[in-house]
């Protein structure tokens, strides 16, 4: 008869504990909020995982997080690969030990589905260093997306995801918003900015889409120089992280909509490095660039 439970009721770790004291061979299939993953074990060992699209180690460190869902033991299911090959005695004590941390996360970060936003910066507040991993997220922050969108947007582990997230709202620089509370807000203007844009700061639009890879490339390429101007050496790279996004975008045919999300993302980067009169100052100067 197969073992089968809620998450709700008994962590992860704790049930693989007891199964892998058996040493049965078999599979745990676990499903939480629309996310599903499998860990199989053969004679009581953990020897493959996965989790939507991670795999191994960390596939078994984003389940031991999962808080809902339900979860079910098919005993006598061979394993076909090898992706995990650490010890249950290690894998569970970190599974374990991110278990608690999240825990601690969620005082901070009440759902997947709360949705996080930029708090506006005041003009001479301290300059703020981002790891590559916290740039990632950061520039998918837009105000709309939810904690699950951002893990699926970024491909990284929930758990990195909250981590991060978890920093910068300790910090001042985010806050977060639950569902509800969201659809009660008016719409927001661009997060990092302090100060609604005027017409003259907003990306403009007036460009025709018509234009050819090698227009857009040249264009996109002046857009980076304006915001190199703007943050120095400081910021260069994760300036050239977005104008690398925004080439791969023109290259996938996407059009003008690659540059004007290549100015928005800048934008937001140089609000958060610089403050807001210096990403108002961007857009002025990438403005003229953008008209026909």
């Amino acid at each position: 008869m197969a073992l089968h439970g809620s998450l709700s009721d008994i962590s992860l770790p704790d049930v693989i504990q007891l199964v892998s004291v058996s040493g049965k061979t078999g599979v745990f299939t676990l499903s939480s909020e629309g996310v599903d993953g499998k860990i199989f074990l053969k004679d009581g060992q953990i020897t493959d995982a996965s989790a939507g699209k991670l795999t191994g180690e960390l596939a078994v460190y984003e389940m031991a997080t999962w808080r809902k869902g339900q979860f079910i033991f098919t005993v006598n299911i061979q394993p076909e690969r090898v992706t995990v090959t650490k010890s249950n005695t290690n894998l569970m004590m970190e599974a374990a030990r991110r278990f608690d941390e999240f825990r601690v996360l969620q005082r901070k970060i009440p759902s997947m589905d709360a949705i996080p936003y930029f708090l506006p910066r005041e003009p001479g507040q301290d300059q703020i260093t981002l790891s590559p991993q916290e740039w990632a997220i950061v520039t998918k922050v837009d105000g709309q997306l939810s904690i699950k969108q951002l893990e699926e947007a970024t491909g990284l582990p929930a758990f990195d995801v909250c981590k991060v997230l978890y920093g910068l709202v300790t910090s001042g620089l985010l806050s977060m918003r639950v569902v509800d509370d969201w659809k009660e807000m008016p719409a927001q203007g661009p997060p990092l900015t302090p100060s609604p844009q005027t017409a003259e700061q907003r990306p403009p639009q007036g460009l025709s889409s018509g234009l050819s890879p090698r227009s857009l490339f040249a264009l996109a390429d002046n857009v980076r120089k304006v915001a190199d101007d703007c943050v120095g050496l400081s910021g260069s790279i994760a300036v050239e992280k977005q104008y690398r996004v925004a080439r791969v975008d023109i290259e996938a045919g996407k059009g003008l909509p690659a540059v004007q999300a290549l100015v928005d993302r800048l934008a937001r980067a140089i609000s958060l490095l610089e403050g807001g009169d210096r990403a108002g100052e961007f857009l002025r100067k990438v403005h003229p660039l953008l008209q026909p």
